[in-house]
């Protein structure tokens, strides 16, 4: 029986050595695919920073409600680049009402987006026509 076992654990360290090594290949395969999404989405957020950055410069906002399920999809066209929109929460925390700013301003549905000289859209605007209406390039 002893020998039986010495010729069986000959066996097994090549199987484990092969099972190790699938492992680490296939890990190294997934944090491949994890690192190529990541980069790919931190370059396609980033390419919107000027456009962005260019709304404000043509004096266009963005006014909206964090309970509002079309301003959260209109933020998301953005991701990280909505952080230079010029943005007006009309939200109140603690509840569904709309602030004084936002009330005097006569918004009544959100988002809603002004443009210079006072022109307004209600509702969420695809990033190229926000495009067409401001002369604002995308990338």
């Amino acid at each position: 029986m002893s020998e039986e076992k010495r010729q069986e654990e000959p066996a097994t360290g090549p199987l484990k050595n092969e099972a190790l090594r699938s492992v680490i290949i296939l890990v190294l395969i997934v944090a491949a695919f994890a690192l190529a999404y990541y980069l790919g989405r931190r370059h396609r957020a980033h390419r919107l920073d000027a456009f962005a950055k260019c709304l404000a410069g043509k004096q266009t906002r963005m006014y909206g409600a964090f309970w509002c399920p079309h301003c959260a999809d209109q933020k998301e066209l953005f991701e990280s680049s909505f952080q230079y929109v010029p943005y007006v929460e009309c939200g109140t925390k603690g509840s569904r009402a709309e602030n004084e700013t936002c009330l005097q301003a006569g918004i009544k549905k959100f988002p809603t987006w002004e443009f210079a000289g006072g022109e307004r859209h209600e509702g969420v605007m695809p990033v190229q026509a926000l495009s067409e209406k401001t002369g604002c390039n995308l990338p």
